[in-house]
Order: structure tokens, then sequence, then C-alpha cells
């Protein structure tokens, strides 16, 4: 019966936010908004925050636990399709606000199913740089969270070295980090790929996005955003991709449509940005980072061409056609992939990990200042 239902072939992706909101009845809307991202994804907390057992998994609408990392689509724009077919979510309450384009198993004729409700999307918005994006980190937090790439269903947790965790470390004027921070879903930068324009490998991550709008984010959220450019760390001689974008239903994200509106809407934030890497890791005793193109930050269309191949690379990834090492690639939702699981699996994965709180190792956020000479 598995294989007769429908696969989905969407990019639409839905929002965190709680179980009341995901569940809205037929016709019903969780509020105005130019871009209806909807909370359509939900987070679930096991164990403590600020402990070494916190873990944050994701849900989707029909409330079955799926992988921040495989399952949530990279491209929001209904057009594109992924490459990979993913199965839908089923929930009798639930009828999709966007259109998508679906496939039956047993047939390669593609269908267009049109939702009853209209789905308004702002003109800055346009299809092709409409992206789904997964914060990792709220900005003006210290605490380094980031989505587990190595365990089942790659839930979000707090980063450790050494058996202690890790927090970024305040270097005035700052606090924390800059930007909402996060990844882009779908996508993975290869480390046995060397990049062309950097000539180092990838850092074995999907891409990280920095997210400047005005709101402050919460970590867990999934949020639709456009990409403005892109710049080129390398660390430890490996090539890590910083996206700069913006989320599409921020106040001003009409204003915003290359690197170079960055530079005028909001001077002086790219400097702070190439300065908060640069330095960021000279508090724990390492050396400056380095950056590819002198630390020039690279425009919307060199951004996307970059996305484009580290989708590539997570094709290769989930279809296992190249060497993923300890990365997990357990999904629920991308059929064809060797490493698809059912429901049942992934509600046995998460039921493995803990949910008591771990009391005593809650830690409050870093609130030194560092002062670095010149």
């Amino acid at each position: 019966m598995r294989a007769l239902l429908p696969l989905l072939r969407t990019g639409w992706g839905w929002r965190a936010g709680s179980p009341a909101a995901a569940r809205l009845p037929r016709g019903k809307s969780a509020g105005p908004g130019p871009h209806r991202a909807m909370a359509f994804y939900r987070t679930e907390e096991r164990g403590q925050p600020y402990s070494p057992d916190y873990r944050l998994f994701f849900k989707n609408v029909a409330g079955h636990y799926i992988s921040p990392f495989h399952d949530i689509p990279l491209k929001v724009d209904s057009t594109e399709e992924n490459g990979i077919p993913t199965k839908r979510a089923r929930n009798d309450e639930y009828e999709p606000s966007p259109p998508f384009i679906a496939r039956t198993s047993s047939s390669s004729q593609t269908e267009t199913l049109l939702s009853k409700h209209k789905l308004s999307i702002p003109c800055s918005a346009q299809p092709l740089n409409l992206f789904n994006m997964v914060v990792e980190v709220p900005r003006w937090t210290n605490a380094k969270m980031e989505i587990a790439t190595k365990e089942p269903l790659n839930p979000i947790k707090q980063d450790t070295k050494d058996g202690k965790l890790r927090y970024v470390a305040n270097i005035f004027p700052h606090k924390g980090y800059i930007w909402n921070y996060g990844a882009l879903p779908q996508t993975w930068e290869d480390p046995h790929r060397k990049d062309k324009s950097t000539d180092c490998c990838g850092d074995n991550d999907p891409i990280d996005i920095c997210e400047i709008g005005s709101k402050v984010l919460s970590c867990g959220e999934v949020i639709h955003v456009k990409i403005l450019g892109i710049l080129a760390l390398i660390d430890q001689g490996e090539t890590d991709w910083k996206i700069i974008a913006i989320n599409v239903n921020d106040p001003e994200a009409s204003k915003f449509q290359d690197i170079d509106d960055v530079k005028k809407y909001k001077p002086g934030y790219l400097e702070a940005t190439l300065n908060w890497f640069r330095f960021y890791k000279v508090p724990e005793g390492k050396p400056e980072n380095q950056f590819a193109f002198n630390g020039e930050f690279k425009n919307k269309a060199f951004a996307l061409e970059v996305i484009k191949s580290t989708h590539e690379c997570w094709k290769t990834l989930l279809m296992k056609k190249c060497d993923g090492g300890a990365i997990n690639c357990t999904n629920v939702q991308v059929c064809d992939s060797p490493f698809h699981c059912t429901q049942e699996e992934a509600r046995s994965i998460v039921e493995l990990v803990s949910s008591s709180p771990n009391k005593g190792r809650n830690k409050e956020e870093e609130q030194v200042w560092h002062f670095l000479g010149k």
C-alpha cells in the first residue's frame, strides 16, 4: 500500500510552531502575513537545554518525526524539483495551502494539484530565489547549536569539544551571533570534493546561512529566505561557505535583491560579518580565520551556483553514490533513498533519547566581553 501513496515533489516548506497552530481546521489561516510559510513544522525537546543530552527533534504537519537535514526541501518554489521524490505527509485535518506537484509511484506522469487556498508571495521573493532555512542559533545568543549530522534524524544539539559545551565568545562590540544563523536543508559541502573557486574541499556540513532581518528568530524555526550573496570562509583548510540572506517576511525584505543592497541599506553589516568570522576563534587561542577572494562577498548569482552545487552533492550522499563517512542519512520522506525509514522506525529512534531533564548542567549565556588588539 505504501507504494501507492502519492510522492510529493514539492519545494514548499512549513515553519516551526505550536501543535495548535499546526492543526488548523480546513480553510483556516494562522494569521495575516505577506507570505504564509505557516506553522507546519514543529519541534520537540528532549533533555535539558545547555546540557550535552539536549536534542531538538522535528515533526511535519502530520506529527511524524523527520530529519531537518534531509526531509525539509531546499527550495520553496513548487516548480522546482529536488531530483529525489519525497512522500507527502498525510493528515485528514489539513489541506496544504500552497500548490504542489505530485507523482504516483506507479506512473511517471505528473499532475499539478492546486490548493483551494490563495497564496500571497511578495513580488520581491522571486520563485527562483526562495529557500527554506533551518534556524539553529538565534541572533545575540552564544550557545553553538547545530544540526547533528552524525545522528539519526539529525536533531539540533549543542556542539561540544573535549567534553565541554561550546559557546561563541563575545568580541567587542558584539554579543554572540550577529545574525540569525542556520543551515540550508538538503545541501552538503563534500569533504572529498575540491571547490574550483577556493581550491579547498568542503567542511562536511550543510551550507551555513546568516539571516540579516530585523526579527530575532527561535532555534528550530523553518523560514523562507531570499539569497543575497555569499562569503567564502576557509576554516582549517576547508571551504565553509556563509550565505547572506533575508527573511521574506521581514518588513524591509522588498529592498533587498542582491549583495549591494546590504551595503546600501545596512551599512557596516558586511564589514562586521567579515570581522566576526575572522576573529571569533581568537579568544580560544586559535589564529584568525582566512577567506577566499580576499574576503570579498560574492553576489546572488554566485551564491545560487554554490547552493546548486552543494544540493547536487547532497543528492549523491542520499542515494549512497559517494562516501558519506559518519554522516547519518536516515530520512522519512526521500522514498528512493536507501536510507529511508518508516514513520514507526523514526518514532523508535526518538523514543530512545531520554526526555527527562538533566538537572544541574544549565549554564547561562556567555557574559564576558573580549577586547582584541590590532
